[in-house]
């Protein structure tokens, strides 16, 4: 009668799927690099209360209580005043463009009025496009700004209790979570979709022995690889009439910008997306390994690009691998052309890195694509 366990079967079968484990790195580097990494970006990188916020500073005075209400806002730590400007019209493309998160403004009569006691006031201009962001910095106005006047004016009198801060949240008065995050989900869904479906095509034909027959075809590196990415620009487009419908029908979110200007940016977003995901599927030997290399792609982009939490909220090591991902600058795109109505030239930065992006990742495709023949 054969035994029914035996530990030297069992230590066969041990050393054979540690062999086979070692040979397929990709999977064990994730087993590995995927836990190290949501450690790393959930313990350093994130911050829903971000503070040094770069904001701007529209006034024609540099009197004393002037510097006393904005050193009082730097004190906050919230605001970091890296422009100060004398036109509404220069401040209004600052908040525009996504330069800075705040304006705020002192009258010019400001010192008249307080030392009248004839109700100061300053204006704050908020950048509502992500609710989040703005939060901390605003719940600590009123009280802020009103003891540093009280300092200022020592005891002539006046009432520093009358000073009024005003503050208006541009572009998301009631500061509604979904025109936040709903524009975000297409960047979301497009990335999650288009890099994953792109990865998997190539190594569906090494697997179903079909690559051959692909490589004996008269076709050129560049035909075949738009031959591979070109239905998934078709199914991309499906994907971004889908949402924004939903986003307009079902959740109210206003769309006050340029549709061509949109549908541009979201076309040079959705190539980058198929090259890149082409370039994977050169990596990967199996469709597990394809579908593992965009699962990596994909969480620090989810965490990093601002779609989760603030951006600015990060440590600048943190910023700087989310400046690199392309989901990052269309977020700011289509939030800005949506909920903001920005033109072409506010847009102009984040368009040209998706751009670079695009060709970087297509340049990357073609010169594997080519390794891969040799």
């Amino acid at each position: 009668m054969r035994n029914w366990f035996s530990f030297t079967r069992l230590g066969a079968l041990l050393i054979k799927e540690l062999i086979q484990m070692r040979r397929d790195r990709i999977t064990f580097a994730m087993m590995l690099g995927v836990p190290l990494m949501q450690l790393v970006l959930f313990g350093f990188a994130i911050n829903n209360d971000p503070k040094e916020l770069p904001a701007a500073l529209v006034t024609t005075s540099q009197d004393r209580f002037t510097r006393s209400m904005v050193s009082a806002l730097e004190i906050t730590g919230y605001y970091r005043f890296n422009h100060i400007v004398d036109s509404q019209v220069e401040a209004e493309r600052l908040i525009e463009n996504g330069t800075v998160s705040f304006v705020v403004t002192i009258p010019s009569d400001f010192t008249k009025r307080v030392l009248k006691n004839d109700k100061p006031q300053i204006l704050i201009e908020v950048d509502g496009t992500d609710p989040a962001v703005a939060s901390g910095a605003i719940s600590t106005l009123s009280t802020v700004a009103a003891n540093a006047l009280n300092r200022e004016i020592g005891g002539n009198g006046t009432d520093s209790r009358q000073l009024e801060v005003v503050v208006h949240r541009r572009y998301n008065p009631e500061g509604i979570t979904q025109y936040n995050i709903v524009p975000g989900l297409l960047g979301v869904i497009l990335q999650m979709t288009m890099v994953m479906m792109t990865s998997m095509a190539l190594t569906r034909e090494v697997e179903r022995g079909t690559m051959e027959n692909l490589l004996a075809m008269p076709a050129r590196p560049l035909e075949i690889m738009l031959g591979k990415v070109i239905p998934f620009l078709i199914v991309g487009s499906v994907q971004v009439l889908v949402v924004l419908l939903a986003a307009k029908l079902l959740f109210g979110v206003p769309f006050v910008g340029s549709i061509v200007l949109l549908l541009s940016g979201i076309f040079i977003f959705v190539f980058a997306l198929v090259l890149l995901g082409y370039a994977f599927s050169t990596f990967a030997k199996t469709q597990m390994q394809a579908m593992q290399l965009s699962f990596f792609y994909f969480l620090p982009s989810l965490l990093l690009s601002g779609f989760m939490f603030p951006f600015r909220g990060m440590p600048h090591w943190a910023q700087f691998l989310g400046e690199i991902l392309p989901l990052t600058h269309f977020l700011r795109i289509v939030r800005a052309v949506m909920l903001k109505g920005a033109d072409l030239e506010a847009v102009s930065k984040p368009m040209f890195f998706l751009v670079l992006f695009t060709l970087a990742f297509g340049l990357l495709a073609m010169l594997r694509f080519r390794r891969t023949l040799d």
